[in-house]
């Protein structure tokens, strides 16, 4: 039966999903060109990263929706256990957002060129002014409900546990006062890992945990960073994956 999934997915659901990928993304450069970019940013590729989902025999389950509002701006961070990650939030969140993502991803054929032009954040690290310049640009788009999703980890995990996190994420919701909502997210490793391209077929579980909300100080990075971390642990089997 394993031979047969993998036949169906290198054969018949690769090339779909293949075909999918640049049609969304010019769907999303055409759409952002005609002053749609904040519904084309997340509305189609929301159906293309369920696509990869139904196609792949990948169920998720999102626990605790409740606890955000469409209305309302987050930065959203999350652990980073494998590809899966993108299609789970992005298809099953249920919140528009935008992704802080590395700067060389705009090279990627086609996708990149959608994220730029819907507006997801390209992080540049070339120099200070380029950060600033990358701050101010998420500062102008966390606004009016719209939401940002890091991976305070920075990479995808080679073993499936979670590992430090960095500042960044934390740094801007300070700077920006917003609430910080953690995000645990169980099973993807199992069905994607970082080490194969070969998709398992399973399920994923998002658990949203309540908001951290900023005081009238505003958030003291190093509890924030340590209480999402805990939270998010929290949801995670006891071997961290």
């Amino acid at each position: 039966m394993k031979y047969v999934v993998r036949l169906y997915q290198w054969v018949i659901a690769c090339p779909i999903l293949l075909i999918l990928t640049i049609v969304t993304a010019l769907v999303t450069v055409f759409l952002s060109l005609l002053g749609m970019g904040k519904w084309a940013g997340y509305y189609p590729p929301m159906l293309w990263a369920k696509c990869w989902c139904w196609l792949m025999f990948v169920k998720v389950e999102v626990r605790n929706r409740n606890f955000i509002d469409k209305r309302t701006s987050y930065v959203f961070v999350a652990n980073h256990q494998g590809a899966y990650d993108i299609f789970s939030i992005y298809g099953y969140l249920g919140h528009n957002f935008r992704w802080m993502m590395k700067k060389s991803l705009e090279k990627v054929p086609f996708v990149g060129l959608a994220c730029k032009s819907c507006g997801h954040i390209m992080v540049d690290r070339t120099s200070n002014s380029a950060i600033r310049t990358t701050m101010n640009e998420a500062k102008e788009k966390l606004k009016n409900g719209m939401s940002l999703v890091v991976f305070p980890e920075g990479a995808r995990s080679w073993d499936g546990k979670m590992r430090a996190f960095k500042r960044g994420a934390f740094k801007l919701a300070l700077d920006f006062n917003l609430p910080v909502v953690p995000i645990t997210i169980d099973g993807s490793f199992k069905v994607l890992p970082r080490t194969t391209y070969n998709i398992t077929p399973g399920k994923i579980v998002l658990t949203i945990h309540e908001p951290i909300m900023p005081s009238a100080e505003g958030h003291d990075l190093d509890k924030v960073l340590t209480e999402s971390y805990d939270k998010i642990q929290s949801a995670l089997p006891q071997d961290g994956k």
